[in-house]
């Protein structure tokens, strides 16, 4: 388990402070909420969509906590956005949560499944930490022993488990959850919460979508893309009322 940390932006520290001064999840400021890469990669969405990556683990309880947030924000991007995510390898190469997103996806059973893992994970409070805890759970959960099995050993999944690494490195990314819009801009969840020091804990994950929302306006303003009709501009998460 990994709890939010606090990104190493680039800045010194007096600055960072003034310009968190004037931070606010629906007008997000560089060195705030996002980082602006020092490096930006290369994109694969195509057409007039702007990418947008989800760096997450299955058993982080943030990642947990904003994937309700997050699905329902693509729902409403609709065609703006073409969404990939990375599942970061906390053990390395042989991360078995990792391998069994990217054995997922080679299936193309992540809209079926990531779901699941995550209820999976802290609702039924399974430990897939180990190999033969992951198959005998996604045996259980509607999934071809065999087929399974056949992706999770094939040589796609080693090679892309293997690159997960320096996928990293090369965004920056060593907390989840993260996003990187347009490959150039690095937002987090602990990001958008420090610098808005006063935004209750219940609003961040709403709020971390809100900022989204924000850099995917941002890249269509930058590239003259015209946003799609369904998409709909989105509004701070009212603070919560404290019980009377």
């Amino acid at each position: 388990m990994r709890p939010l940390r606090t990104l190493r932006f680039a800045l010194a520290a007096a600055s960072l402070i003034a310009t968190a001064a004037f931070a606010s999840p629906a007008d997000p400021k560089n060195g705030a909420e996002y980082l602006t890469l020092a490096q930006p990669q290369p994109v694969q969405a195509v057409g007039n969509k702007v990418e947008v990556i989800e760096f997450f683990m299955y058993h982080c309880p943030a990642c947990n906590a904003v994937e309700p947030h997050f699905a329902q924000w693509i729902k409403k991007q609709g065609d703006n956005i073409s969404v990939r995510r990375v599942h970061m390898p906390l053990s390395g190469p042989n991360d078995p949560e990792a391998r069994l997103y990217v054995t997922l996806e080679a299936m193309g059973k992540v809209e079926q499944m990531h779901a699941k893992v995550f209820r999976g994970a802290h609702v039924e409070r399974v430990r897939m930490n180990s190999e033969a805890a992951i198959i005998d759970w996604v045996s259980k959960n509607g999934i071809d022993k065999a087929k399974f099995l056949e992706a999770w050993n094939s040589f796609g999944v080693m090679t892309k488990m293997k690159r997960l690494g320096a996928t990293l490195a090369a965004y920056r990314v060593d907390s989840t959850p993260s996003f990187v819009v347009d490959g150039r801009y690095l937002l987090t969840a602990s990001s958008v919460a420090e610098a808005n020091p006063d935004l209750p804990r219940a609003d961040l994950f709403k709020n971390t979508t809100v900022a989204l929302d924000a850099l995917v306006a941002k890249v269509q303003k930058d590239k003259g893309f015209k946003p799609a009709a369904a998409a709909a501009p989105a509004k701070p998460a009212a603070p919560a009322k404290a019980a009377k």
